[in-house]
């Protein structure tokens, strides 16, 4: 090995020797500001260490139970509002279909109403078979949309509820109830307890008050039923 070759490898023990003091002396620097940092620990005896990390972990597990609480809530708040998604798409999945489908009922209904009167009472023509073949088809149409839970409404005689109703004309009369119902101008229908299409009507206006009137009628089929089981 040459000289320089030698002076090579003492060159690199040396730097490493040195590079190996250089970090016990930072190892034995960071304790002395550790435990002059706090003094407290040094003073402790063996138990209040002991009792100090107890405390410590104490504080980690409660922590640790908050986390998994929380965890454990959201868990439960995304299957709630999946389970409720998943509701709402079967109870609501078919709106926009059945309330395409509602003008076809319309078209029905006109068609039937179009034909006059006499036409209707005449026998020993086939316009009465294609009525009644019409009038059929509507009442399938209703009880499929009603198995689908699609609900007509026909609230005539109802208080005015603006939810599902749309008022097309107000009237004066006092012999009904004041905001009810007088004329259903067309049916609406509902899904699920949601509007699907507003019933059109006409609004009573100057009679007594709903309420009042729903007391009175209420007071007499209770009276009744009390006197028929007497």
């Amino acid at each position: 090995m040459s000289h320089s070759g030698e002076d090579e490898l003492f060159d690199s023990v040396e730097a490493e020797e040195a590079r190996l003091e250089a970090e016990a002396q930072a190892d034995e620097d960071a304790l002395l500001d550790e435990e002059a940092n706090a003094p407290e620990e040094r003073n402790q005896s063996p138990v209040e260490r002991l009792q100090g990390i107890i405390e410590k972990l104490n504080e980690e597990n409660k922590e640790l139970n908050e986390r998994m609480l929380r965890v454990a809530a959201d868990m439960e708040n995304l299957r709630a509002r999946t389970e409720r998604e998943i509701k709402d798409a079967r109870t609501y999945g078919v709106t926009n279909f059945a309330r395409d489908i509602l003008s076809v009922g319309d078209n029905l209904r006109r068609a039937i109403e179009a034909v006059p009167d006499e036409a209707k009472e005449s026998t020993g023509t086939g316009l009465n078979a294609l009525i009644e073949g019409v009038e059929m088809t509507e009442r399938e149409l209703h009880n499929t949309l009603e198995k689908n839970g699609v609900v007509k409404l026909n609230p005539k005689g109802e208080k005015f509820d603006p939810n599902f109703h749309q008022a097309m004309f107000e009237a004066q009369n006092p012999e009904v109830p004041n905001n009810s119902v007088m004329e259903v101008m067309q049916e609406g229908y509902s899904i699920g307890g949601r509007v699907l299409r507003p019933a059109l009507v006409g609004v009573a206006k100057g009679g007594p008050k709903f309420e009042e009137v729903a007391a009175e009628q209420a007071t007499e089929e209770t009276n009744e039923a009390e006197g028929s089981d007497s």
